[in-house]
């Protein structure tokens, strides 16, 4: 067992840390790098913070995704935020099961959701781009988590998906809930229950609700021939290996994932990679003159930076040690939570040359932004296309573009899995929209 650090460990979870963790997470590295703590939930969880471990502890099989290896203590069921709903059919995704059934159901959707297709999705997300400019591109000032960040994303993967286009606004109402944007409805407990947690439910709840039977109206409509460009859920209805098929269930539960994690993750990489371009104007600078080049290798190293300096996923999904293990010098009881930070992790200066700077031409970079083992992040390449041309447009259309707010001043929202922005307020020299 490794010593206990010298000095007490710093407050984790708390508006400051939330601003800034990285300072924390410096100090967990060094003196506590599998550190045991207590969550705002009251649960008990092990973080993992250095680069070594937190790629062992990705790939080790003996830390499994599904929750029912972790047995609550009676006075904090349903209070820890560990996903619940253990039983219920559209909790069954990628997130929480092993092999073999994560090894089934991944090599099933890997079927529909093809580089190919993510290729070929590239000129909608430029339209989509370019449409949220123009909407507030001569007024001279936008807050671009509100009108950018936030729908570019969720209406690609709606598209992507096959949601109608009559039905996206109110997919844009229900993730903006989940997230507490604005942008989806106010808080208003005569509609969303008791406050922002009950609108989270009732919105969750909506979304999953409106997926089963979208999914169930396209398997009775599909026909037997796949059409060109066919939406990624008839993709999830077809996809087959050796003749065995997605349930509705199973296929519910995916897009839904899919559309969680495929629009909250890319909301955190648009808003936070512009926050720090911002704030590092010789970089931003750097990457500006590359694109009036004509070049893309800055933007594509770039973006991987941002990943990495301050990416969108603060700590890996929840693991649960199946059996007793050492991880970082310390022993894990079966049973035990654990989080790997990836966020400290991608800063480790055993792995990363000057970790806190930010070098948007970083070579190498074999970051752990999008996870790593079994469960790598399958819609990674979809993200990067949106962060790249996102990042992209804004740069190009907006040259001028600067902070509207001191940083200080900015608020992040609060959680233990995703880091980003509720507000990143800007302003630029007004220009007209698209020809």
């Amino acid at each position: 067992m490794q010593d206990q650090p010298p000095t007490p460990a710093p407050d984790l979870f708390t508006w400051d840390f939330a601003t800034n963790p990285y300072p924390a997470y410096a100090w967990l590295r060094d003196h506590a790098p599998t550190h045991r703590t207590r969550l705002p939930s009251g649960v008990e969880a092990w973080l993992v913070t250095r680069y070594a471990d937190a790629k062992q502890a990705l790939a080790d099989p003996r830390l499994s995704k599904n929750p029912a290896h972790h047995d609550e203590p009676a006075h904090a069921k349903g209070k820890t935020g560990i996903p619940g709903e253990r039983k219920a059919a559209l909790m069954t995704h990628l997130l929480n099961i092993d092999p073999p059934d994560h090894t089934r159901l991944r090599r099933l959707v890997s079927k529909a959701f093809t580089p190919r297709r993510v290729a070929e999705f590239a000129p909608r997300v430029q339209e989509l781009a370019d449409d949220l400019i123009d909407r507030f591109a001569e007024r001279g000032s936008a807050d671009l988590i509100h009108e950018f960040a936030f729908p570019l994303p969720i209406y690609a993967i709606c598209d992507l998906l096959g949601v109608p286009r009559e039905d996206q606004d109110d997919f844009r109402d229900w993730a903006g809930m989940m997230l507490h944007l604005p942008g989806g409805e106010p808080p208003d407990p005569q509609r969303h229950g008791k406050g922002p947690r009950g609108g989270v439910a009732r919105s969750v709840k909506k979304m999953r609700g409106y997926l089963a039977d979208l999914i169930h109206r396209k398997r009775l409509a599909l026909p037997a021939d796949p059409a060109p460009g066919e939406d990624l859920i008839s993709g999830l209805i077809r996809a087959s290996d050796h003749g065995e098929h997605l349930t509705e269930n199973e296929a519910a539960a995916m897009a839904f994932i899919l559309l969680f994690a495929g629009f909250e993750t890319t909301v955190n990489l648009i808003g936070n990679g512009t926050y720090a371009l911002l704030t590092h104007p010789e970089q931003r600078a750097r990457l500006q003159r590359s694109l009036a080049a004509g070049e893309h290798a800055l933007l594509a190293t770039g973006v991987e930076e941002l990943l990495r300096y301050d990416g969108p996923v603060e700590m890996a999904t929840w693991r649960f040690a199946t059996r007793p293990l050492t991880l970082g010098g310390q022993d894990i009881a079966a049973g035990d939570p654990v989080l790997v930070v990836l966020a400290a992790a991608d800063r480790d200066p055993e792995r990363f040359a000057d970790p806190d700077t930010l070098d948007l031409a970083r070579r190498d970079n074999q970051h752990l932004g999008y996870g790593h083992g079994i469960h790598y992040c399958l819609g990674a390449p979809l993200a990067r296309l949106e962060g790249q041309t996102a990042l992209a447009t804004l740069l190009t259309r907006l040259p001028d573009l600067r902070l509207d707010a001191d940083p200080e001043e900015l608020r992040w929202r609060g959680g233990l899995i995703m880091r980003g922005l509720r507000t990143l307020p800007v302003r630029f020299t007004a220009t007209s929209a698209t020809p």
